[in-house]
């Protein structure tokens, strides 16, 4: 039996390898950061390191969006009106800062 959530499109495999190296890329960033402050680094250079994880979780973001847009949103098994589509994406949007 295929639930609901089994049934809803997914990333593509390139999609998926991209948006995973990112957010691995961004691991480390963020381990890097923890250790930082661990060893008592300057916090210029902490909340230097801090804005741009934010800014790469950001783009990683938008890419997820941009899949969500070009393979999620228009699954021709949907069966949504356009209408439904677009208050999907805005529904989504307000996730993104």
């Amino acid at each position: 039996m295929t639930t609901q959530a089994e049934s809803r499109p997914t990333f593509s495999p390139e999609a998926r390898e991209k948006l995973l190296n990112r957010l691995l890329r961004l691991e480390g960033q963020v381990r890097g950061v923890c250790r930082m402050i661990e060893q008592g680094r300057d916090c210029l250079d902490v909340l230097t390191q801090l804005a741009a994880i934010r800014g790469a979780a950001h783009q990683a973001a938008l890419m997820a969006m941009r899949e969500y847009a070009l393979h999620c949103l228009t699954d021709p098994d949907a069966q949504n009106s356009p209408d439904e589509a677009i208050a999907r994406m805005m529904k989504t949007l307000q996730y993104l800062p």
